[in-house]
Order: structure tokens, then C-alpha cells, then sequence
């Protein structure tokens, strides 16, 4: 803890000394060079207010040329000559000017001119501006820590996470409102003679070093500034930007958790939209294999039927088969029986011719004809039965 404090002592420490060590060079590079032309420009003016009758209009067009130049370098032609006397490269302009630069504000209403205020501010900015950042997060981390000491000791009284996090960014919202908008524009309403919404304008457009340039402090010629006046709006801008960096911290993370909210709840409708979609297919899939079952069992039972009724045609086959069967054995056997009782009638009509008396006068070759047309006419009777009976 001891080690913490340290370290952010020497911090802000090493921080200031660059900052007035930054001041001290451009007073030093700027301020000569300055001299000279507010003189310049002092000459020009009374030259003008001397002969500005007999001015042509070339020589008028280079006097508006020559005061143009004069004002973008931060001269401003205005009043008696006690009042050239007053330089923007003093200490306490030279330490906001240094501010400006590392926290990259950069309102450009003044801007070192000589060669070596240019140079030296390239490399002023080049290690200031990484300090700067240091500074910024380190501030922050302290205002940090006393948010957190807040929602602990609200945490302890009870109050829900979501609750305490609310009135923490409520409070440390309302607090740097307070000490770095309201204040200050009160402080500049009455200092630069602004209105109370310019000042709320300004002190806004600084502090989110968007910086403009239309509206800058210690400016106004017609009005006496303390010495320390700029000095004290620099401090107010370091320790304003780390407030609004981490009040921008705070809204970005307020973001992201209202961001995973609304994704968390986009994941969950659509996972019910895949589990109703997954629901509706697993139902689908049920009906599609009750239909394919009952369709296999159509099948089956068409396939029984069709076994069945091969089988049925089988045993009527055989059925018929076997009466066909039967009534050929019956046949051949009525046909033994004809043939024998035929075979009877023959034998007995053949007895019956041989065994006629021989006093019976019936030569021989008549009854060999009888007994042959017996035997003719049963094979003929036979045949016939055969044709008749045969299908």
C-alpha cells in the first residue's frame, strides 16, 4: 500500500516538474521572439494611424495582410503600447501552453514560432504525451478505488450489485459535474465575462480535448488576469481530463454489460428457436417413422396375404391334384373292371360258340368270325368308353 502511494507521488511529482520544466524552455525559446514582433506590429499600427489617408489601396491590402499575420501569431494590435507589453510566452501562459501539448488539447490560438520552440516541442510532446497517459490512468485508478470503497461500504449496508453500481456511477457522475463543469463555468463566467453556458461550453470542449480554439482563457485584452490564473486552469485540466477519461471508462463498461445482456438474451431465444425447431424435427422424425412402421406392416401383412394365398392356391392345387389322381385310379380301376367283365362276356361267348353242339349245324368259319367280331366289337366298346369318360 505504502509502495503504491510512493509510487503515485513521485508520479505526479516527476509529472509537474516536466511540465515546468516544458514551461521554463518556451518562455525561454518564444518569449524574445515575441518581443520583436509585438514591436513590429506596434510600428506597423502607428504608421498606419499616420498615414492611413494617403494609403493606396495595394498599401492597404498589405496592411490587412500584415495584421492578419500579426493576430494568428498571437499579437494583438489593440490599445496603448503598455498593453504590447504583456507576453503570451510569461511563465504562467509558457505552463498552460505545456499542458495543451501533452494532454493534446491543442487549441492553436498560440504555438511556438522560432525554430527552436518548434523542435522542442516535437520532442515536449513525444515523451509528454506517453506521461501524460501514466498520469491519467493513475489519477483515474485512485478515483477508482474510491468508487470502490463506496460500493463496498453500500455492498455492506445491503444494497443489491446492480443497485450499487448504479448510484456509484451516479454519484462519481454527479460529483465531477459539480467540481469540473459547474464550478469552473461559474469561476470563468466571472473571470472572462462569458455567459454561464459558454462556460459550460468551453469547459466541456476542453476536457474532451476536442479544443476548438474559439473560446481560450487569458485571451481577452481589455481584461487583468492574476498572475496564477492560467497556471490553476492547467492543473484543472489535468486532473479534469483523468475524471472525464474515467467517466468514459465507466460508460464503455456500462455499455459492454447492457451489450452482454442483450446478446445473452438473443443467445437464449435463439436457443428456444433451435430447441422449437430441434422439437418440431424430433416430431416430424416420430411421425415420418410411425408412417414408414405402418407402411411396413402393410407391407408385411400384404406379403402374409400373398404367402397365404400362394399357400391356399398350393393346397388347392394339391387338392385337385389329388381328386384328379383319385378319379384316374377310380377310372383305371373301372376300366380293370370293364376290361374284366368285357373279358368275362368274351370268354363266355366264346365258351358259348365253341361249346354248341356239334350236332348244331354252324360251320367252323362262322364261329371264327363270331368269336372275332366279339373280340372286335369289345375292343371297339373300349375304345369308345375311353373317349367318353377321358376329358
Amino acid at each position: 500500500m505504502c509502495s503504491g502511494k510512493l509510487q503515485t507521488a513521485l508520479l505526479v511529482a516527476g509529472y509537474l516538474v516536466y511540465l515546468l520544466v516544458g514551461a521554463a524552455v518556451f518562455q525561454a525559446l518564444e518569449r524574445t521572439a515575441e518581443k520583436q514582433e509585438k514591436r513590429a506590429a506596434a510600428q506597423m499600427k502607428e504608421a498606419f494611424l499616420q498615414n492611413f489617408t494617403q494609403l493606396t489601396v495595394a498599401e492597404m491590402e498589405q496592411f490587412m495582410e500584415n495584421l492578419i499575420e500579426a493576430i494568428q501569431n498571437g499579437v494583438y494590435p489593440v490599445g496603448n503600447e503598455s498593453q504590447f507589453e504583456e507576453s503570451n510566452w510569461d511563465f504562467s501562459n509558457s505552463f498552460f501552453f505545456a499542458g495543451t501539448v501533452v494532454s493534446t488539447i491543442g487549441y492553436g490560438t498560440l504555438h511556438p514560432k522560432t525554430a527552436g520552440g518548434q523542435i522542442f516541442c516535437v520532442f515536449f510532446a513525444l515523451f509528454g504525451i506517453p506521461l501524460n497517459i501514466v498520469f491519467l490512468h493513475r489519477v483515474g485508478k485512485m478515483l477508482s478505488l474510491l468508487c470502490k470503497k463506496l460500493g463496498k461500504f453500500l455492498y455492506e449496508k445491503g444494497m443489491r450489485k446492480k443497485r450499487i453500481q448504479f448510484l456509484t456511477l451516479l454519484f462519481f457522475l454527479a460529483t465531477g459535474i459539480l467540481v469540473f463543469l459547474f464550478l469552473p463555468s461559474v469561476f470563468f463566467q466571472i473571470t472572462e465575462g462569458w455567459s454561464y453556458s459558454e462556460g459550460i461550453y468551453f469547459a466541456f470542449i476542453t476536457l474532451s480535448t476536442i479544443g476548438f480554439g474559439d473560446y481560450v482563457v487569458g485571451k481577452q485584452s481589455d481584461r487583468k488576469y492574476f498572475s496564477s490564473y492560467r497556471v490553476l486552469v492547467a492543473i484543472w485540466i489535468l486532473f479534469g481530463l483523468a475524471w472525464i477519461a474515467l467517466l468514459f471508462n465507466l460508460l464503455t463498461t456500462v455499455l459492454e454489460d447492457t451489450e452482454k445482456i442483450i446478446v445473452k438474451d438473443l443467445q437464449q431465444i435463439g436457443k428456444g428457436n433451435i430447441r422449437v425447431a430441434a422439437g418440431k424435427e424430433e416430431r416430424g422424425e416420430e411421425r415420418r417413422g410411425e408412417r414408414r412402421g405402418a407402411e411396413r406392416r402393410r407391407e408385411e401383412r400384404r406379403g402374409e396375404e400373398r404367402r397365404g394365398g400362394e399357400e391356399r392356391r398350393g393346397e388347392e392345387r394339391r387338392g385337385e391334384e389329388r381328386r384328379e389322381e383319385r378319379r384316374r385310379g377310380e377310372e383305371r380301376r373301372g376300366e380293370e373292371r370293364r376290361e374284366r367283365r368285357g373279358e368275362e362276356r368274351r370268354g363266355e361267348v366264346v365258351f358259348l360258340l365253341v361249346s354248341l353242339h356239334p350236332s348244331m349245324s354252324i360251320p367252323p368259319s362262322i364261329r371264327v368270325l363270331g368269336i372275332l367280331f366279339v373280340y372286335f366289337s369289345q375292343g371297339i366298346c373300349k375304345e369308345l368308353t375311353r373317349k367318353i369318360i377321358s376329358p
